[in-house]
């Protein structure tokens, strides 16, 4: 069999380094969904309507005819959970889910 130069040193640098690279990988993952509002926004609904909303800056109360989502209930990337929930489902002006289905607009 062939010494390779360096051998044990050789063979632990490596090591240091691929571990290094997949430290660095997993810490640096980014989330590259669409995000529903900006970092500086959240996601309201439009009152009464199915699928319609806008977002709003994080300091604001929630425009006339909007509302916000209920907690744990808030849609933060296009197609995720609560965002294809919403697409059928729809709030009424005091955030209460709204039961009759010819009471929601789809938006």
């Amino acid at each position: 069999m062939k010494k390779v130069a360096g051998g044990p040193v050789r063979t632990l640098a490596l090591l240091l380094a691929g571990s290094a690279v997949a430290a660095l990988t997993a810490a640096c993952s980014v989330d590259l969904r669409d995000a529903i509002c900006g970092s500086d926004e959240y996601p309201v609904a439009a009152v009464g309507s199915a699928g319609g909303g806008s977002c709003v800056p994080d300091k604001e109360q929630p425009p006339k005819g909007s509302v916000r989502y209920p907690e744990g209930k808030v849609p933060q990337h296009v197609d995720d959970k609560w965002d294809k929930y919403w697409q059928d489902h729809a709030l009424d002006a005091n955030g209460r889910l709204i039961t009759d289905p010819d009471q929601v607009r789809k938006g």
